[in-house]
This record gives structure tokens, C-alpha cells and sequence, in this order.
């Protein structure tokens, strides 16, 4: 077994040490199950995948809650095992959301700030037990996490139970990196007593009662994170568009020379758009976000970040490496907070945060798609982007104006399925340019979005239905011809492409 004594403190706890098959023994059908993990990021991984074996032998299933999407060594292991009966809030994982769509899983999409107040008022029943993993425990129980914060707080809080991994691949001087606070709930919330995103407010680690932690596991597997897709010329004019949206901001008075807290969502695009930002004119910058991918990384090598607030660290592979070979110097920046206060919709209004997530597509009037493939089948989720979007000092939504080598336009008359709504999104961007939809009506905004940010094989069929929509309803507020502005969907449904 891995030795793990110089990382747990303590003789009653020591006690506790013992394999991941006997600890997923404890487990029983239909828990209620919260884990630890933010991405691929500090999720728990040998004590999931004993419980799969356990499970494959002998077949049940549990309710299984994160802090968002995890590793393959806990969504995809235990869906393959037929061991998920309800998951919340989060996933990308591959297995798991065709088990979802396939109808086997029952998946429940929460905005991630939402998360964890919903689990202490009890709306989805009591947690059973709590899988977190832990760089190390202290001797009063106090858990030092690894990469990532997400709703491990709430879990331990909350479970009945508690098994710990502790994870000898993560390096200890991960401890001092966290800012773990977690609200009284109504009616006794105070403020939260955080005004800019260099605050901290809590513990360095999640307290947690010795009594509750039932197993400590020794684990040596690594996070296994996800590769980000090289920044080609299309995310590169992104951030070139968006810069220049940001010097125009500052040139009225709209944004002062250092912008304010940026927040930026998951993936290749949101990453490209805020490395970008790296070779941009812009200093002393300050991040307050949910996830940290490598471009922040950029920013912070070039000396251009003065904090970097998240709830984890979602580099990809050569980004989890650059962060450990530099984890001394990257930990004076970077602070992790539960998802609850990173993502928390209070905090963004007050921090005045520019928020940049990504949609899948987005339609001329500004309604967001950031979840489903032609408005049926879920993708990942809806994350946080709500959370900022509807919260954010500027709310900008990007995407490329085309997908499936040309056959899709990003965007559309109507959107097949809608998460974010036209009230919630100020600014939309691609490689074609910037729509700033700011006081403008729909029939303005749209006529804006197609102009800048369509593509030139697109521009034309959405021009033209625009302008018969308003014939066609005589000049209604908002002009939808439902029935073509479906057709879109439908014909790239029977098709595979959009064009006529």
C-alpha cells in the first residue's frame, strides 16, 4: 500500500487507512453519493473505480453528485457499469452523455452556484456519504484539497459519511492555495465578505468532524485532464475583435485601463480568446472565474495578472505539468474557492465581472444554445455561464460562425433550444467580428449580429428572412416565422447541412 503517514496527521486517523475495495464497500444501493472533482480536476479516482468493479459483479446503482464534470475513473467507469441511476450538475464525459441521451441516466443541469445551497436545504434528499479527494488531512480533520474546490465543502458538511483519498501525485504545496468558506443559509446569510477577487475569507482547508471520516485511502493516479484544441486563426481573431472591443471601452469610459475581473467558461474557444488577451495592451488584470485553463496561465507568465480567483485548475496534460513545475511561483496568484463563492451571482454583479463563455449557437435576435444539439440532445451542460451571464457588467457569448466544415451556421433565426435568453447577453463574437446588441431592439440586433458576426455564406438566407418575417407579421416586435425558423434545424437533422 502507498505510504501516506507524513500526509495524514494524527494516530485516530492513521487508524482509518485502508484499501479503496474495502472503502467502496461502504457504499450501499441508492446512496446518495457527492464527490469532490471541477472538471477533470481533484475528483476522486481508485475508491470509483473499486465500487465499478464492485458494481459490475454485483450490479446496483447510486445518485451520484459533483462539483461539475469529473474524470473518466469515476463518470465514465461507473456508467459503464450501469452504476448511475441520477447525476447532477455537470459532465462531458463521453460515455456518460450517451447513456444520458439514451435515456439509462436521469441527469438533472443546475447552475453550479445553485448547486450547493440546493443540497443543504434538502431538495434532492440527504447525502449519504462524501468521496472526496485530499492532498492531506489535518489532525482535527480538516481536509487540504487538491485542484479543484467545486462542492466538496457542502458534501463533507452535509454526508453522514466521509472517505478521503489521499492523493500522493498531487503535491503538498497545493496546502495554502484554498479559500474555503461556506455561507449560513437564509434567514441567517450574512454578506459575503468578499469586495475584490484577491479577498480571502476563509480556511485554507474544509473543516470536516474526525468522527465522520469512515476510510482513508492511499491513491497515486493522476488527474487526468483534457487536451485544449490548438488556437488557429479563428479563435486568434476572436481575441483580436474582442481587444479591440475592450480599448473602445476604455476610450468612452466604459471599462478603466485594467478592464475589470475577467471570467471565462470551459473549453478551446473560451481558452484561445483569454490567451489572447496574453500579446494584448491590457496590465494588471484580475481573474475571477470557475475554471483556470492554460491561457491563464499565459497571462500570468507574462506578468500581466495580478490575482487569478477560480474553483479549479482545468489546464490540459502540458498545462497540468507547466503548473507543477512552477507551482511555488503560480501559487502566489492563483486562489481556489468552492463553487459557490466563485461562481457565486452576488459576487459577479458586485466585482463588475466581464463574463466570456461559449454557445453552440446563438440566434439573430440574442437567444443562447450553450447545451443542446438541435434543441434534443444534451451535450455537457449548462455550467456556470448562467451564473455569470445574467450577472456579468458585460456579458459576451462567442462561438465560430460555422461548424461542421461549413454545413452549420452558428447562427440561426431561432434557436433549437435556449439557456440564456436575449435579456442576459450584451455582446456576441466570432471570427467575423463583435455585435454589440446594447439598447438596441430585436429587429436592431439582429440586423447587427447578421452584419458582424455571420458567416458570408449565411448572411445572405438570414438577411432575407429577416426582412419577410417583418413583412410576413408586420413589423411585430420580435418577427419569427416559427415554422422556417425551425426548418433550419430540420434540415441539417435530414441533411447534415443547413444550406438549401
Amino acid at each position: 500500500m502507498i505510504n501516506i503517514d507524513d500526509r495524514v496527521m494524527g494516530e485516530a486517523l492513521k487508524a482509518k487507512i485502508t484499501t479503496a475495495e474495502k472503502a467502496a464497500e461502504l457504499i450501499n444501493p441508492g446512496d446518495k453519493v457527492g464527490v469532490s472533482g471541477f472538471t477533470p480536476s481533484g475528483y476522486p479516482k481508485a475508491v470509483p473505480l473499486a465500487l465499478a468493479k464492485r458494481m459490475e459483479s454485483n450490479p446496483f446503482q447510486i445518485d451520484l453528485f459533483t462539483g461539475a464534470s469529473v474524470g473518466d475513473e469515476l463518470d465514465g467507469a461507473l456508467t459503464r457499469v450501469n452504476g448511475i441511476r441520477n447525476r447532477y450538475p455537470y459532465q462531458t464525459n463521453k460515455d456518460l452523455r450517451k447513456s444520458i441521451n439514451d435515456g439509462k441516466v436521469h441527469y438533472n443541469d443546475v447552475h453550479l452556484s445553485h448547486l450547493a445551497q440546493q443540497i443543504r436545504y434538502g431538495f434532492f434528499g440527504d447525502i449519504d456519504i462524501a468521496i472526496v479527494e485530499a492532498a492531506c488531512i489535518n489532525a482535527d480533520g480538516g481536509i487540504v484539497p487538491t485542484t479543484s474546490v467545486g462542492c466538496t465543502p457542502t458534501y463533507i458538511s452535509q454526508a453522514k459519511k466521509v472517505i478521503v483519498e489521499v492523493n500522493v501525485s498531487q503535491p503538498l504545496s497545493l496546502a495554502g492555495m484554498h479559500d474555503i468558506y461556506e455561507p449560513l443559509d437564509p434567514p441567517h446569510r450574512q454578506p459575503i465578505p468578499l469586495v475584490t477577487p484577491g479577498d480571502r475569507i476563509g480556511t485554507t482547508y474544509i473543516p470536516c468532524d474526525p468522527e465522520k471520516i469512515v476510510a482513508i485511502v492511499p491513491c497515486d493516479i493522476t488527474d487526468k485532464t483534457r487536451p485544449l484544441a490548438p488556437i488557429d486563426e479563428d479563435a486568434h481573431n476572436m481575441s483580436l475583435h474582442l481587444i479591440e472591443f475592450f480599448e473602445n471601452e476604455i476610450k468612452h469610459g466604459r471599462l478603466p485601463k485594467n478592464l475589470l475581473p475577467l471570467q471565462s467558461g470551459v473549453g478551446s474557444v473560451a481558452n484561445a480568446v483569454i490567451s489572447g488577451l496574453a500579446q494584448g495592451p491590457f496590465k494588471d488584470l484580475s481573474i475571477y472565474t470557475e475554471v483556470i485553463q492554460d491561457g491563464m496561465f499565459d497571462l500570468i507568465d507574462a506578468g500581466k495578472v495580478t490575482v487569478c480567483s477560480g474553483t479549479a485548475l482545468s489546464p490540459s496534460p502540458d498545462g497540468l505539468k507547466r503548473f507543477y513545475n512552477n507551482v511555488d511561483e503560480y501559487r502566489k496568484k492563483i486562489i481556489l474557492r468552492p463553487q459557490e463563492i466563485s461562481n457565486n451571482p452576488g459576487l459577479a454583479r458586485r466585482l463588475g465581472v466581464i463574463a466570456m463563455n461559449t454557445a453552440i449557437e446563438f440566434d439573430i435576435f440574442g437567444n443562447v444554445n450553450s447545451t443542446h444539439i438541435v434543441g434534443s440532445k444534451m451535450m455537457n451542460g449548462i455550467g456556470g455561464s448562467g451564473d455569470f451571464a445574467r450577472n456579468a457588467y458585460i456579458s459576451i457569448f462567442c462561438t465560430n460562425s460555422v461548424a461542421k466544415n461549413g454545413d452549420i451556421s452558428s447562427i440561426v433565426p431561432f434557436c433549437s433550444h435556449i439557456d440564456h435568453t436575449e435579456h442576459d447577453v450584451l455582446v456576441f463574437c466570432t471570427e467575423r467580428g463583435v455585435a454589440d446588441v446594447r439598447g438596441l431592439d430585436p429587429i436592431e440586433r439582429a440586423r447587427v449580429i447578421i452584419k458582424n458576426c455571420a458567416h458570408p455564406d449565411y448572411q445572405p438566407m438570414l438577411e432575407d428572412y429577416l426582412e419577410r418575417a417583418i413583412v410576413a407579421t408586420k413589423h411585430a416586435h420580435t418577427p419569427i416565422l416559427l415554422d422556417e425558423a425551425l426548418s433550419w434545424h430540420k434540415r441539417f437533422q435530414e441533411t447534415g447541412s443547413m444550406k438549401k
